[in-house]
Order: structure tokens, then sequence, then C-alpha cells
């Protein structure tokens, strides 16, 4: 399977109709939910012995119907119709704790397995690498985590429990309306291929139906979630109207597509209740004639029809649960296939080791590489060059050069196609992604900030710092100077993607990260391009002071910013075309100094 297959598959809902029509066919994709279930035998076990407890329970009830009208109203039998209803209410009591006990834990064992499995989701999701997340919408995704989970957890927290009841009825009101009566109860089963056939046809269009009501609602939740992320952008460009507009349209076509998948649903059920009731009545019809003639007696037939009638309710109520049992096969099959989806870039079997303490050493080998979204684009094309332990090395160049995959490749979110990159000497494919990403520091231009507390926010880079370290980052990047003016300092909520700051206090926050992490190799991504320019001194004071010692990267567009680097690489078109210090490429008249030459002569 190409990445494109594996990263469009679980998001796009992009399948053929070949295996659209294979996946219809059973429950299959329920039986994902096997593993997170048998983690929990014991409540497993609990709750199928309630079950059966409440089954023979109920299924006594018609014999002891069957005694007292064969039996109880005869005249020397007077006093037994005491004793029976004595023991209907013993049996009733028993009904009533088994049933309560089976639906407590088939309930919380349904709640149980949901939450374990939103936490694989999440934790596959997490894992998963650059190229998923470039085909990936996340608004679908969170939809897969909530939406989906929630059709799952309605199916066996409240329709399993429902189900397993009637299931167990079901087979217990055959087996005895066999014994009660051999004759009726054939004509009963010759019935049910009748009953069943249609229901499972139904079955197939409820299910279909209820995936496309997914998928439509996903878009919905994707376009919402994008558009709340960028509320000032649509808000500055006065583009509520047309987000309004193209909202209601989404959520309409989600409403269409539930209100099909409802009407077959709604078919099925007055189907089914149709189909098992009317044989019941004509099987009764017969059963009738068989008491008149003498060959069966009126006890038996009540008996008989108390066990159909529970048969038959049992079905019935079998046929409505379908639906929901639909809707979470639909739902465990969108996420059965994200659970599938393996990253491209993962540790190997036996991964390498990278050496302790890491020098640093960054080595390109005649790196390609092109983004699976667009694979006939090179981002980069055999690049090459090596950066030595603690040297400060810059990356420069038009926007579209490579820098920034440069950094990316580093980090390993993606690998490339086709050359080495070395830390100290190992290849990193070799590695564990996550021993390379903590060999390094990043300060991105596009900050990632939660909502959470400026301290929990700096920690991030390394989650078990104490709260000393966290603040000594925190006054390194400058972060105390505006800490101090929150009315919580550094425990203060900064709001989603922390709305609350201005961008300088966000940049601070991340690089303030990257000194907490305090990794061998430092990737600085226009670090301090929203500083104002006092803040901008002060901060690459700090940085400068970070970078002792470590090796550094640093991709700048201002080519003020790189003027002390020891050395420059210059990019053009996913290429290296150039490489040295700013007197010397200046001097060589290349790109660079046509860059150089725009710049300083603008600022002058």
């Amino acid at each position: 399977m190409t990445q494109a297959d594996t990263s469009e598959s679980p998001v796009g809902g992009a399948q053929t109709s070949a295996t659209e029509g294979r996946k219809r066919r059973s429950l299959g994709p329920l039986l994902t939910l096997a593993p997170y279930a048998l983690r929990y035998r014991g409540r497993v076990l609990a709750a199928l012995g309630a079950l059966t407890v409440a089954a023979l329970a109920t299924l006594s009830l018609p014999i002891a119907v069957r005694r007292m009208i064969d039996y109880g109203f005869a005249a020397d039998h007077v006093g037994m119709i005491d004793r029976y209803f004595g023991v209907l209410a013993i049996v009733v009591g028993v009904l009533a704790a088994a049933s309560a006990t089976r639906f407590y834990l088939v309930t919380t064992l349904g709640e149980r397995v949901v939450a374990d499995l939103r936490a694989a989701v999440f934790a596959r999701l997490v894992g998963l690498d650059g190229a998923f997340y470039d085909a990936a919408r996340a608004g679908e995704l969170t939809s897969r985590l909530t939406a989906d989970t929630t059709h799952i957890k309605v199916a066996l927290a409240t329709s399993a429990s429902i189900a397993l009841r009637n299931v167990a009825l079901f087979v217990g009101a055959v087996a005895m309306m066999v014994v009660t009566s051999p004759r009726l109860s054939g004509l009963v089963l010759a019935a049910i291929p009748f009953i069943v056939l249609p229901l499972v046809g139904f079955g197939r269009k409820v299910r279909g139906r209820t995936r496309q009501a997914q998928d439509r609602l996903a878009d919905a939740s994707a376009y919402a979630a994008e558009v709340v992320g960028a509320i000032r952008a649509v808000q500055a460009s006065s583009a509520e109207e047309a987000a309004r507009a193209r909202f209601s349209g989404e959520a309409e076509r989600a409403f269409a597509a539930a209100r099909t998948a409802t009407r077959a649903r709604a078919a099925l059920t007055g189907c089914g209740i149709f189909l098992v009731f009317a044989s019941i009545v004509a099987v009764l019809w017969v059963g009738a004639q068989a008491v008149l003639a003498g060959t069966m007696s009126a006890g038996d037939l009540s008996q008989f029809v108390l066990f159909a009638v529970l048969a038959a309710s049992s079905l019935g109520e079998l046929s409505q649960t379908w639906g929901e049992v639909s809707a979470a096969t639909g739902a465990a099959e969108r996420i059965g296939e994200l659970l599938k989806t393996e990253p491209q870039v993962r540790p190997p079997a036996t991964p390498a080791p990278l050496p302790a303490p890491l020098a640093g050493a960054v080595t390109f080998e005649r790196v390609s590489f092109s983004y699976p979204t667009r694979p006939g684009q090179k981002a980069l094309d055999g690049v090459s060059f090596t950066v030595r332990p603690g040297e400060r090395v810059a990356l420069v160049g038009p926007s579209g050069a490579g820098k920034s995959t440069v950094f990316q490749l580093l980090e390993r979110f993606y690998d490339p196609q086709a050359g080495r990159i070395l830390l100290d000497g190992v290849d990193t494919r070799l590695c564990d992604p996550q021993d390379v990403r903590r060999a390094l520091a990043l300060v991105p231009q596009e900050v990632a900030i939660f909502a959470d507390t400026v301290r929990e926010n700096i920690r991030l880079a390394r989650p078990q710092a104490s709260d000393a370290e966290v603040e000594a980052a925190g006054r390194a990047a400058l972060v105390d100077e505006f800490v101090a003016r929150l009315p919580q300092g550094w425990d203060t909520q900064v709001g989603e993607r922390g709305v609350t700051l201005s961008g300088g206090q966000r940049q601070r926050i991340v690089i303030a990260r990257a000194i907490l992490r305090a990794a061998p190799i430092l990737l600085l991504d226009e670090a301090t391009s929203a500083l104002d320019a006092e803040s901008e001194t002060l901060v690459q004071t700090a940085l400068d002071h970070s970078m002792r010692g470590r090796t550094t990267l640093v991709i700048a567009h201002r080519l003020s910013t790189v003027l002390s680097a020891d050395r420059i690489l210059v990019m053009e078109a996913g290429r290296l075309v150039d490489e040295g210090t700013h007197a010397e490429l200046v001097a060589k008249g290349g790109l660079y100094a046509r860059l150089a030459a725009l710049q300083f002569n603008a600022a002058a």
C-alpha cells in the first residue's frame, strides 16, 4: 500500500464499491472491539451469569401459568393458586434483581471499552507521521474520536444489553416452544427464513446509509473545526456570513443523510415487527384448532402462546437494536481503518542507539525528498552538507527553497526517498524516531500554544521538569517579563492557542521550551520573527547563551539575524547552491549577495 492509500482511506472514506460491498456483508468490524472487552473477563462472565438467571426466571413464568390453568382452577387444587402466585412473586423479584445487575454490568462494560478505545485511537493519532497529516483533516479525525466512538458506546452500553437479553430469551423461548408442541414449533421455525432474510437485506441498506450519514457529519465537523480554529481570520475578513452559509449547507447534507438512514431503520423495524407477529398469529390459529379438536390442552396452548410472544417480542426488539448495531458497525469500521493505519516513519525492529552523550554532528548525504501529496515535485534534490558539533549554521534562501524541509526530515516527520541523514554518524532511519527527536529542540515559526497555564506550556518540552527548572527556562527566554503582569503568574490560563497572549509572548514561551529541553541540537525557524526590536535583542542574547556548546541550525529570512553564524548554507529550488560566511558569500556575488543587497539596502 502506498502512503497515499494509507493516508487517504482512513480520513476521506475513499473506498471502492467492491470493498464496501465486502465489508457490508458481516459485522466483522465489531470484532475489533473484542480485545478491549476481553480485558475485563470477570465483568463479562458476571454479566452473562446475570443474563442467564434473568432469562431462566422469565422463561419459568409461562410454565407456572400452564400449571395454574390446567390444575389450579380444579376444585381439588384451589389451595395451589396461592402457592403459585407466591412462587411467581419470588420469580419476579429474582428477575428484577438479575435484570438490574445485567444492565449495570453491561452498561459499565460498554463505557469502559469505549474509554479504552478512545485512548487507543488518540494514541494512534499522536503516533502517525507527517505524510498522514498532510492528507488528514483535523475536524474529521476529531469526529472519529468523539461521534464514532459515541455510536459504539450506545451500541455497547445500551443496545448490547437489550440484544443479549433478547437473544437469550429468543433461544430459550424457541426451545420451550419445541418442548411444548413440536408440531406448532415446526411451523414457527419454518417461517423464520422468511423473517430473517428480509431483515438481513434491510440491515445492509441501513449500514451503508448510516456510514454515509457519519461521513457527512464528519465533513461538517471538519469544516466547523477549521473555522473555529481560525475565527480571528474569518471575522477580520468579514466572512462570517459565508462561513454560516457553508456550514448550514454541510449540516443540511448531514441531516439529509441521517434522515435517509433513519428512514431505512424505520422500514427495517416495521418490517421485522410485521413479519414476526404475522407468523405468530398464523401459528396460533393452528393451535386453536388443535385445542378445539382435543389434541392439545388449554394450558399447553397458553404456555405455547406465552413462549411464542416472548420469542416474537425478543425478535422484534432485536430488529430494532439491529439499527444501532449497524450504526456501531459503520463507526467501528471507520475507527478500525484508523487503528490499522501504520506510519511510514516508525522504529525498526531493533533500533540502533544514538551515542550517549550525543556530540551533535549532523550530516545530509545526497538527500532527495518529495512530499507524499506532491510526489512529482522535489522539495530536496541531492542535498549534502555536514554540521560539526557545536557549529552554528544558517539556512537561507527564497521561500520554497527547502529550508523547512531540512528541519522536517531531521525531526523524522518524514524519511527521505534517497540519501541518508546522520546524527553522529548514525543513520536516523535505523533509530527510533523518539530517540532522534529527544536529541533536537525546535523553535518553529508557527508556534503551538495549548489551552493550559504558562507553566505547563513550557513544561511540554520536558514533562518531568521541576517548577524551578520551568521558571528558569522562562526567565532565560524573558517569559517572566510578561508573567509578572498576569493575574495568576506562571499558573495563568492562556486560552486556546494562547489567544490571550500576544504573538511575541507566545514566541517566547516556545523559546523557553527549547531552552528547557536542553537537547544537543537546536533548530531555530525564524525564532525571533514575532518579537519587537527590544525583545528580539534580549531574547537573541538568551538564545546565544543557550546555543553555546550546542549544534545550531537556523532558518532565517532576515539576513541580519545570521551574520554571526559560523557558516551559511544557501538553498534554492531544493538544492544547496552555495555556502560560506556572510563576507565570503557577499564577495562571490551569487544568490546570497543579491538577497543581502535587497535587504540591507532597503534597511538603509
